[in-house]
C-alpha cells in the first residue's frame, strides 16, 4: 500500500469523533451516561448545526436542477432565482446540469466570480484566471500539484502555518512532499512574524527546495484577521525567495471585530506597485463557510494572480482529466458572488445578516466564557468560526498521557467527551508551538447549546485540574 496515504492524518473526522459517533449510538440503545446528548463542536459544517440554507441559493439551484419549474411552478420561486437559474443554464450543453461543464467552471459563473473580485479590491480580475473545483479543497490540492517537482532528487517543500488546518499536512504526506512549518505569534493575536517565516525558510532548506508559503486568513483554527501589513510582509518575503503564495481565504465573509474588515492578498499584492507583478499568487474562496455554509455542494474557486500563461495551460490540462467539478456547486458559486439585486434581494439581505450576525454575537460569547475559566485562555475571535484557546494541562495528566502512548491534549479532549459528552478536537491535530497545549471548537452550535457546552467545559476543567494537579 501507498505509504504516503498510511501516513496522512486528518484529526477534524479522526478517533475522537469516531468515539462521538459510538457515544451517540450507545445513547440511542439507552444506555447510561454522564451526559444525555453528545455536543459536536469538531467541524465546522454550519447546516448539520442547525444552520438555515439562503431561500436565494436554494431556489437557484432547484430551479437549475428542474428546469421545468420556472414554466410549471413560476409563482413559487422569486424573479431574481428565474432569471439567474435561466442564464447559467443557458451557459451549459443542453440548458442541463447533467451536462460535462467546461474544466475551469461554467463561463458565467467564472464572469460573476470575477466580477465580485474586481468590487471587492478596486483591481480588475480576469474569468481567465478563475477555475472552480469541488470545494475550495480540490482547487488547493491542485495547485499544490503543480510545486511537485524534485529538484537534483531532493522532495519540494511547502510552507505551512502552525497552528494549519490538517488539509495541508495531510496533502504534504499524500504528495510526499515536506511541510515547512512557521509559527504564528500566539502572544500577538496569532499574526506572522518575518523573522519566523525567514528561520523556517532556511532551517528547511537543507532537506527540500521549498516551493510555496501557504497562509490561512482568517484563520482555521485561531481565528485572526491579518492586518494588510502583515499581509505586506508575507508577500515581500515569498518575492525575495521566489515563493508562490496561496491565500486560503474562505472565511473572508466571517469577519467579527467591529473595526475589523477583510483585505484580500490580492488587494494588497496590487498595492505593491509593478515590482511585485511577477509575484504568483494563488487566492481560494468557498461556499462552505461565510454566510452560506453549504459545505455538502462542495463549490469553490482559485484565482491564479500572476501565473505564467503555460503554467496555467498545464494547470487546465490537469483539471481537464476530472472533466469538470459539481455543476450544483457552481451554481452555488454565483449565489455567493453575485447576490439577487430585485425580488429577492431583501430577503436575501435579511438572512444572511441574520447569520452573520448570530455567528458574530456566539464568538463574543464564546470568548469571553472561555477566558472566564482558570487554566484555560483564548485570544479575541477576529474571523472564521472557531476558537483555539491554550489549555493548562498538569503534569500528571502529561505524564499519564504519554504513558498510554497519547498526546496530552488528545487525552484532556478524549476525557472531555466522555466525562461531558463534547466533541472537539485536539490542538495537536491542528499542530501548535512545542510545550503548549490547545482544542479547537467551532461556534456554530445554537447559542442555547453553547451555553450548555461552555458551563460543562468550564466545571470539567476544575475538576480534571483537581484530579491531576
Amino acid at each position: 500500500m501507498n505509504p504516503c496515504v498510511k501516513e496522512m492524518q486528518y484529526a477534524v473526522r479522526g478517533p475522537i469523533v469516531i468515539r462521538a459517533a459510538q457515544l451517540e449510538q450507545e445513547l440511542k440503545q439507552g444506555k447510561s451516561l454522564p451526559f444525555t446528548q453528545v455536543i459536536r463542536a469538531n467541524i465546522g459544517d454550519a447546516h448539520a448545526m442547525g444552520q438555515k440554507p439562503i431561500s436565494f441559493v436554494r431556489e437557484v439551484i432547484s430551479l437549475s436542477i428542474a428546469p421545468h419549474l420556472i414554466k410549471t411552478a413560476p409563482s413559487c420561486f422569486s424573479n431574481d432565482a428565474i432569471q439567474r437559474a435561466t442564464e447559467i443554464l443557458g451557459a451549459v450543453g443542453g440548458n442541463s446540469m447533467g451536462s460535462y461543464t467546461d474544466s475551469p467552471g461554467i463561463s458565467t459563473v467564472r464572469n460573476h466570480v470575477a466580477e465580485y473580485i474586481s468590487e471587492r479590491d478596486g483591481y480588475p480580475a480576469s474569468p481567465d484566471d478563475i477555475f472552480v473545483g469541488t470545494g475550495a479543497s480540490s482547487c488547493i490540492k491542485n495547485i499544490m500539484k503543480l510545486c511537485l517537482t524534485m529538484d537534483n532528487n531532493v522532495r519540494p517543500g511547502f510552507m505551512i502555518p502552525v497552528p494549519q488546518y490538517p488539509l495541508y499536512s495531510a496533502c504534504t504526506a499524500e504528495f510526499n512532499a515536506e511541510l515547512i512549518s512557521y509559527y504564528m505569534d500566539e502572544n500577538n493575536n496569532w499574526t506572522l512574524d518575518p523573522a519566523e517565516l525567514e528561520r523556517a525558510y532556511n532551517e528547511a532548506k537543507s532537506t527540500c527546495v521549498p516551493k510555496a508559503i501557504c497562509v490561512i486568513n482568517p484563520g482555521n483554527p485561531t481565528g485572526q484577521n491579518l492586518p494588510p501589513e502583515n499581509i505586506a510582509e508575507i508577500l515581500k518575503f515569498a518575492n525575495k525567495h521566489d515563493l508562490l503564495v496561496m491565500a486560503d481565504e474562505v472565511y473572508q465573509n466571517n469577519i467579527w471585530g467591529d473595526d475589523d474588515e477583510f483585505v484580500s492578498f490580492k488587494k494588497v499584492l496590487r498595492s505593491l506597485g509593478p515590482d511585485f507583478d511577477s509575484q504568483p499568487l494563488a487566492s481560494f474562496h468557498s461556499v462552505s463557510k461565510g454566510f452560506m455554509g453549504e459545505c455538502g455542494l462542495r463549490g469553490g474557486y482559485c484565482e491564479m494572480t500572476n501565473f505564467d500563461p503555460d503554467v496555467k495551460a498545464m494547470l487546465e490540462k490537469l483539471i481537464s482529466a476530472s472533466l469538470c467539478s459539481s455543476t450544483s456547486g457552481q451554481v452555488a458559486i454565483s449565489c455567493m458572488v453575485k447576490p439577487p439585486t430585485g425580488d429577492a434581494a431583501e430577503l436575501y439581505k435579511a438572512e444572511t445578516t441574520a447569520v452573520l450576525e448570530s455567528l458574530k454575537d456566539r464568538s463574543v460569547m464564546v470568548h469571553e466564557k472561555l477566558n472566564e475559566i482558570p487554566g484555560i485562555t483564548c485570544n479575541p475571535l477576529q474571523g472564521a468560526m472557531y476558537a483555539f484557546p491554550r489549555v493548562d494541562i498538569p503534569k500528571k495528566a502529561i505524564e499519564l498521557a504519554e504513558s498510554k502512548g497519547m498526546q496530552p491534549d488528545f487525552f484532556y479532549c478524549l476525557e472531555l467527551l466522555e466525562h461531558t459528552g463534547i466533541c472537539v478536537v485536539p490542538g495537536s491535530g491542528f499542530w501548535q508551538y512545542p510545550g503548549t497545549f490547545h482544542f479547537r471548537m467551532t461556534i456554530l452550535p445554537p447559542k442555547e447549546q453553547l451555553v450548555v457546552f461552555l458551563d460543562k467545559l468550564a466545571k470539567f476543567h476544575v475538576e480534571f485540574r483537581e484530579k491531576y494537579g
